[in-house]
């Protein structure tokens, strides 16, 4: 997401620039990156955003230059079994960056709604709602960045801040519950740390209703038993899912080791994977479908 909101910023902040837009439309094997990763490239082959683990972008970024001079798209080929670390090979569809593409997807983060992007051998281009996509084309959903909701302050928020924004999620900050916007979306997280009952208890009233996938309470699994015994009383009706005590269990102490781990819970829970450590997995680190540009 980070790379996406880097890409649309340089855009933005360069309007009718040339460039080129480099987009991973399939991997078989392993691969650093899955299909849907994009580079962003200027005619002078200065790039944002990553297509490997940085053995292929300077390759990608020579023959986009081409693209930009002549304006006809080309398909590229990786087999990274012989040239590079991994064990795959990877098609790369470069393409002269389509007019309003970017501006589509922005807007679409702004209203914090998915898009459905598809490229094929015509290029790139959002699909119009109820539009269905184009046979052998690369289609991906691309959802609005993650919003981080802190409610109250203490010493782990400044290293809640930092991972925010490296990810690209979007921060909002309150001292309690009642400066809340009335409505959340479903990539919504939120973790509750006023260290107050009072707060925290209006806090949860708030956002336990609301069907958000990713809510934290920091605290003792006691005090956690309390207030939701006290919420049951009131009525509440608890539809969002609550991990409490928050975080997963990385052995964190320091206020910077904590955040991560809260980081690290709402990352897995909203990518559906369940935290467990690559060297015990038995499937694909990714599993994609295998799409390609017709």
């Amino acid at each position: 997401m980070k790379e996406m909101l880097d890409i649309l910023r340089a855009d933005e902040l360069q309007p009718g620039k040339p460039f080129a837009l480099a987009t991973l439309v399939r991997a078989n094997g392993s691969s650093y990156r899955r299909p849907g990763a994009r580079m962003l490239i200027s005619a002078d082959g200065s790039f944002i955003g990553t297509l490997s683990g940085g053995c292929l972008e300077e390759e990608v970024a020579a023959r986009a230059q081409e693209v930009i001079a002549t304006g006809e798209s080309v398909s590229l080929h990786f087999d990274t079994r012989r040239r590079y670390g991994c064990n795959g090979a990877i098609d790369v569809f470069v393409e002269k960056l389509p007019p309003g593409f970017l501006e589509g997807i922005a807007a679409a983060f702004r209203a914090r709604q998915t898009c459905v992007v598809v490229t094929e051998s015509l290029g790139s281009r959002l699909l119009a709602s109820g539009e269905p996509a184009p046979a052998d084309a690369f289609v991906q959903e691309i959802e609005p960045p993650v919003r981080l909701i802190l409610i109250g302050d203490g010493p782990d928020s400044p290293a809640l801040r930092t991972f925010a924004r490296a990810l690209g999620w979007q921060l909002l900050e309150a001292d309690e519950a009642a400066a809340l916007p009335n409505e959340l979306d479903e990539w919504t997280a939120a973790i509750v740390k006023t260290h107050n009952y009072g707060r925290d208890f209006a806090a949860l009233c708030k956002l336990l209703p609301l069907r958000l996938r990713y809510v934290a309470l920091l605290g003792p699994r006691r005090r956690r038993d309390q207030l939701l015994h006290a919420l049951a009383d009131a009525g509440v009706e608890a539809r969002s899912e609550l991990f409490a005590p928050a975080g997963l269990d990385i052995g964190a102490e320091s206020p910077e080791q904590i955040a991560l781990a809260m980081v690290a819970e709402i990352q897995s829970v909203f990518a559906d994977a369940n935290a467990q450590s690559l060297r015990d997995r038995r499937r694909p680190i990714h599993v994609v479908p295998d799409l390609a540009v017709a």
